[in-house]
């Protein structure tokens, strides 16, 4: 934790000169909480693996009379080990050129001169200090972004299906992974566009790198260029610290838009000009930060609407599809609703400690007549609902709550939200979160808007009654 009115936290200074340590110390106790000064590089090196440091001054020559920097090379090469982020600037005799160049090339950040200017030191090491707190931040964001991205523990689903429609989809996504080119997936709501987006992702060159996630509908307009281009300290009242957007922490790696048909007209100019000079500046900033992501994007859009200049930049649109994947609606893939209620149901018959059952000839025709508006999520649903509910016996089509939904009213008929007897406030949420869903084909984005919501609280209200 770096102290009131200091700008790092610690430095760690090695030199066998304890006039140089002193010196040091005195000068840099302005710039860092805590100044470690050490004449044995192997009680340094020990101090380094116990606590991360901002920054390593390390003499280029300890032995009395040496002048070809092997120890300080050696000692830079084990700090290296211990902390592959190390940031060592090597300190080394006057005019000792060689040696600071040849220092940098085996991974020292700068050097300084003996005997050194304070001003030049001072610029040095603070230079040096903020690079690796920004190597700090952005491996921090790095891992916050796959922690909030990753699929919740056990609940790794595959693309499951071996129906023509879906054949065709793994046929783009064999053909598609391995290139660079960008991909938009289009499909209604739960037909399992990020399952294809993280199987490009799994399948392309930059599968060891990470997989960052931003659902474009959920991101308030307010925070859209601090949430994708990050930030720096100050730039707006909440802005205590710098911080990287989502498409630096996708340097490397691929970068999953989604729900980017819900992003506003005049955001649009944004996001395309970051795409196209593939770099970034951070709100508060003046200069750009290159980045190196493979895009793939995803929308409930369909191809009409998109192709509508008021909904949606046309420019930008080019620069999304350069090839485009479009998921089939569980309606027009029935013969794999039984491979899905097989999976769905024995992989939470093994969650809530259930025995497996097979699904009776009945039920199962059954389940294929059904549209399911929700599509494959609301199947899984579905199958999650019937395996807690179900008695000991077979399942039976209640058991998957599709009577009411089979059943559409007619639709001048307005249905009552509740019956006035019921005031219970749990159900008569659950009934109108039902029916908007069911009233805009579980399109998630026009039920949030109709029930007052943002789409983040309407998932979280999905979730919290099973819907």
């Amino acid at each position: 934790m770096v102290g009131e009115g200091k700008e790092f936290g610690r430095v760690i200074v090695v030199d066998d000169d304890p006039d140089i340590l002193l010196s040091a110390r005195l000068l840099l106790r302005a710039l860092f909480d805590e100044v470690a000064a050490f004449e044995d590089p192997e009680q340094a090196l020990a101090a380094i693996g116990s606590d991360a440091s901002d920054l390593v001054l390390l003499d280029a020559n300890f032995g009395r009379g040496a002048t070809n920097a092997a120890e300080g090379f050696h000692w830079l090469g084990e700090i290296l080990k211990r902390d592959p982020h190390a940031v060592v600037v090597m300190i080394t005799a006057h005019g000792g050129v060689n040696i600071a160049v040849e220092a940098m090339k085996r991974g020292a950040t700068d050097f300084v001169s003996k005997p050194w200017s304070n001003e030049r030191l001072l610029a040095t090491v603070r230079t040096a200090a903020a690079l690796r707190k920004s190597r700090d931040a952005v491996d921090t964001e790095r891992k916050r972004a796959v922690a909030i991205t990753a699929p919740a523990a056990g609940a790794e689903t595959p693309l499951l299906g071996n129906s023509p429609a879906m054949r065709r989809v793994y046929s783009l996504i064999e053909r598609a992974a391995p290139t660079e080119a960008n991909v938009l997936i289009l499909g209604e709501n739960g037909t399992g566009k990020e399952l294809v987006a993280r199987e490009l992702h799994g399948r392309s060159r930059r599968s060891n790198s990470v997989f960052v996630s931003v659902d474009l509908g959920a991101v308030a307009e307010n925070l859209f260029e601090s949430e994708l281009f990050g930030h720096v300290k100050g730039a707006f009242t909440d802005a205590r610290g710098d911080r990287i957007g989502r498409l630096q922490a996708a340097d490397g790696g691929t970068l999953f838009l989604d729900e980017v048909g819900n992003l506003p007209l005049h955001l649009q100019p944004k996001l395309l000009t970051a795409l196209e000079q593939r770099q970034v500046v951070p709100v508060g900033a003046n200069k750009p930060v290159p980045i190196d992501v493979r895009v793939v994007a995803a929308t409930n859009l369909s191809p009409d609407r998109l192709g509508d200049e008021s909904l949606f930049r046309q420019d930008l649109l080019f620069r999304l599809n350069t090839v485009e994947i479009e998921l089939p609606p569980l309606r027009e893939r029935r013969e794999d609703v039984p491979l899905l209620i097989a999976h769905y149901v024995a992989l939470y018959s093994k969650k809530y400690g259930k025995p497996v059952r097979e699904v009776p000839a009945d039920v199962l025709a059954a389940l294929q007549a059904y549209d399911w508006p929700g599509n494959v999520r609301a199947l899984r649903h579905a199958a999650e609902r019937a395996v807690i509910l179900a008695g000991d016996g077979a399942f039976t089509v209640e058991d998957f709550s599709l009577s009411r939904a089979a059943a559409p009213r007619p639709p001048s008929v307005a249905a009552p939200a509740v019956q006035r007897s019921d005031l219970n406030l749990e159900r008569a949420e659950k009934q109108m979160v039902e029916e908007a869903l069911k009233k805009h084909a579980y399109n998630i984005s026009l039920a949030a808007q109709e029930l007052g919501l943002t789409r983040a609280s309407l998932y979280r209200r999905m979730d919290k009654h099973g819907l």
